[in-house]
């Protein structure tokens, strides 16, 4: 069997319904949308959520509460075991870990996460550091601070 030979299952394809095409395709004169009526239109229809003119529901539930999303800070998160590429003495910063494409976005700051190993003695900058983080960093010979 060559590439050019292959073929779907006999059954497995069906010809497009091709509507308002004549009434002897059963398709025909109103193409399935009967006589009349907001929904023969063309652009006819309701919006998602329409109830007929009912107070819909996503109007009729409570709202209540607050929701910190749009307020809430979002950081530039790395893990410890993307920092051991660096060479001891260095002075890692958000800006460093941008200029080498190991972060896209800087954000609301760099936050540091303990996943990973640490064997070089590094001065880390950023905005926070989890626990296991900067007991890594510490334990490692390096710097942890807070910026």
């Amino acid at each position: 069997m060559k590439l050019y030979e292959l073929q779907p299952a006999p059954g497995a394809t069906w010809k497009p319904k091709r509507k308002g095409r004549g009434h002897g395709s059963g398709n025909g004169k109103t193409a399935g949308r009967g006589h009349k009526g907001q929904n023969a239109r063309s652009g006819g229809g309701v919006r998602p959520g329409f109830e007929g003119g009912q107070m819909p529901l996503y109007r009729r539930i409570p709202k209540r509460g607050f929701n910190n999303k749009r307020f809430a800070k979002k950081y530039a998160e790395i893990n410890i075991s993307a920092l051991e590429q660096f060479d001891n003495g260095t002075v890692v910063t958000a800006e460093l870990l941008k200029d080498k494409g190991i972060i896209k976005e800087i954000y609301d700051g760099l936050a540091v996460l303990g996943n990973g190993e640490l064997t070089k003695k590094l001065t880390v900058k950023a905005a926070r550091f989890t626990k296991t983080a900067s007991e890594k960093i510490t334990s490692a010979g390096g710097k942890v601070e807070v910026v």
